[in-house]
């Protein structure tokens, strides 16, 4: 079961990681007051292209809006085909409790009408997630990936990444 487990997470971890782009880092030599030479590294920090409050936002509006303008418009596709989910689901079921209500079946309308809530539930859910998903994408826009899995002895799987430190 657990060789399953991590089959599924390196076919699913596999790709190269789009969403954060190389920190470009140019070697600029300088004499200092010494006259001894230097080298002058830039700030590490390479700013994504929103602010993480301006992804938050734009995520909480439109799940996905922010995850798009973060390049990362495959997740911004899976939370606006969710949204389109939960809201088709919504309209469904308040279609359904009409029906159920004018034909006059009252011991499903309390059925349906919890199911109504459930969907809206799921569909707030879903902007919260996409909100913190863009603020976390935002905040961590620069940080170096390489996922990479290695055999371990005793059969067992490893899973880690790489941080270079210049």
């Amino acid at each position: 079961m657990r060789h399953l487990i991590a089959i599924a997470v390196l076919t699913v971890c596999a790709g190269d990681v789009t969403a954060q782009i190389p920190l470009p880092i140019p070697v600029q030599r300088q004499r200092d007051s010494t006259g001894a030479d230097t080298v002058k590294v830039p700030p590490f920090r390479v700013e994504p292209p929103i602010s993480p409050l301006g992804a938050l936002g734009r995520s909480m509006l439109v799940p996905g809006w922010g995850q798009s303008m973060l390049r990362r418009r495959v997740t911004g596709a899976y939370f606006v085909f969710w949204e389109g989910i939960t809201l088709t689901m919504v309209l469904k079921a308040k279609h359904q409790l009409g029906y159920l209500e004018d034909i006059g079946a009252p011991e499903r309308v309390e059925a349906k009408r919890q199911e109504i809530q459930d969907w809206v539930v799921l569909l707030v859910f879903n902007h919260l997630v996409a909100g913190a998903e863009a603020y976390v994408s935002a905040m961590l826009w620069d940080f170096p990936v390489e996922l990479e899995a290695r055999a371990l002895p005793a059969g067992r799987t490893g899973m880690g990444f790489r941080i270079p430190v210049p």
